[in-house]
């Protein structure tokens, strides 16, 4: 398919959630769906699964929080239930299916999603990313899995290693698609894809859908059906958005305040830089707050268990940059607060996709300084309208000290304040100069009074009286020292 070619939408209304069971699923998935809590279809799902069924290649434009990893996870495992073996010879376990993300946290979230829809069948499962070590990932890829759900720059380290073998690989999804397609993920893009069968299904999903994405997804995808349950780019409805006005020395004050005004029990609180979110973490947790900080220089082990200290409600806060925005799903989380309003755009949807899932509602809070005016008109192009950026008073209780008035100092204020600084005005008046005081030392009150010429400088006269007098031939000064004698055998004269 070229770049210019119209890509099909699906568009065929919706009236009623349906039914999982009403799809052509194994009773095995029906029943793990069943017991994860699960009994209607959300919209995306609704759209997306029997088009997944039918072979076709699709991309998925839905809210974050709406359940997209479900949309093509269940199809995907249902036709590959008919490779399901319990052999255990790896041979009989190759990758059938490949998921790719952009991030470590978004690939363990889907890995853990699909080991609970497989888990009543014979397929097996496992997730690749950076920052671990490789040898227990070799292992269990060695050992055989139909579903691979990796990132990018790990999976080309086993590529490499010879430890993953992606020719018989027949589905392959890119989740959050957008950044996947993005600059700097094209190129490892392109390698992995040169190693996969050319007869594939491919399946992109994710929140956002540039015009400029979506010409290089045509390059990748087979007839594509284009599956919206929103507007591109929409935000969940069921958000609360919120700007707020104020100075970055402001904004901590702000988020402690909305917290208690709003008892919010937990927040994510997203920064744009990894140093903003390590010292901003520490200062919330001198303010009293249980607060971790997650970002990209911190080693997978402390991201995961930070994450699940979060999730586990052991902490208050999570100071995150943009590697927590994308696929992490934290349940019944009340409030999503951008510290710093994000550098692009799309970034802004995402971030408050982590607040207000799976029907939920929720709080997003921007905190919006002068110097973020031009980010915010980039906010508004994508959304499509104006945002109403409201002022914010901060509860000023600390201990002010009344001012002092001096004599010169009188400030042009009401009577009373002049009338009470009047007294003070003319004690200063009255009051008379403090005299010198007397000197202690007479010899300095003595005028000067030359020294004779006839005197001996003082210097010479230290010199005559710490050097004996030695008569010389020359006549020279005495208060030059004559040369030292030295034997004749060391070079002497006699």
């Amino acid at each position: 398919m070229t770049e210019h070619e119209p890509i099909a939408i699906a568009d065929e209304p919706v009236s009623a959630p349906p039914l999982f069971n009403t799809l052509a699923l194994d009773p095995k998935l029906l029943r793990a769906v069943a017991e994860s809590g699960y009994m209607a279809m959300t919209p995306i799902q609704a759209k997306a699964i029997p088009l997944v069924l039918d072979g076709r290649d699709i991309m998925g434009a839905a809210q974050t929080g709406t359940g997209k990893t479900a949309a093509f996870t269940l199809p995907l495992l249902q036709k590959m239930l008919r490779h399901e073996n319990a052999s255990m010879s790896p041979a009989r376990h190759p990758v059938r299916a490949l998921v790719l993300t952009p991030t470590r946290e978004l690939a363990d979230q889907v890995a853990a999603n699909v080991k609970n829809y497989a888990k009543h069948t014979q397929l097996r499962s496992a997730v690749v990313f950076g920052g671990i070590d490789m040898k227990p990932q070799t292992l269990q890829l060695k050992a055989g899995v139909e579903v691979l759900i990796a990132t990018p720059g790990r999976l080309l380290d086993h590529i490499e290693a010879k430890s993953a073998v992606l020719n018989q690989v027949e589905y392959v999804v890119l989740d959050e698609a957008d950044r996947m397609l993005d600059i700097g993920f094209l190129p490892d893009l392109q390698r992995i894809l040169s190693y996969l069968p050319k007869q594939r299904q491919t399946l992109l999903f994710s929140a956002t859908f540039s015009p400029e994405i979506r010409k290089l997804a045509n390059s990748y995808l087979q007839d594509p059906l284009l599956v919206e349950v929103a507007r591109p780019n929409a935000t969940a409805t069921n958000v609360e958005q919120r700007f707020y006005s104020c100075t970055d020395d402001d904004k901590r004050a702000v988020v402690r305040q909305l917290l208690k005004q709003r008892a919010l029990s937990q927040a994510i609180i997203f920064v744009n830089s990894k140093l903003g979110a390590a010292r901003l973490a520490r200062t919330f947790e001198r303010d009293g707050l249980r607060t971790q900080a997650l970002h990209g220089d911190k080693s997978q082990d402390e991201r995961l268990k930070a994450l699940a200290a979060f999730k586990a409600g052991e902490v208050d806060l999570l100071v995150a940059t943009d590697v927590a925005a994308r696929g992490l799903d934290i349940a019944d989380l009340p409030a999503v607060f951008n510290f710093d309003v994000p550098f692009h755009a799309e970034d802004y949807i995402h971030r408050i996709g982590r607040t207000g899932r799976a029907g939920a509602s929720g709080l997003a809070v921007t905190l919006v300084a002068r110097d973020d005016l031009r980010l915010l008109g980039e906010i508004e192009k994508l959304l499509k309208k104006k945002v109403e950026v409201e002022p914010f008073e901060l509860e000023d209780d600390r201990p002010r000290r009344p001012r002092r008035y001096e004599a010169d100092d009188i400030p042009a204020v009401p009577e009373v304040v002049a009338e009470r600084a009047a007294p003070v005005r003319e004690r200063a008046r009255e009051a008379p100069c403090r005299p010198q005081p007397a000197s202690r030392d007479p010899f300095f009150d003595r005028p000067y009074e030359p020294s004779s010429n006839d005197a001996t400088p003082a210097w010479e006269s230290q010199a005559r009286a710490t050097t004996p007098h030695v008569p010389t031939r020359t006549g020279l000064s005495p208060n030059i020292r004559p040369k030292k004698k030295v034997a004749m055998l060391l070079g002497g004269s006699r």
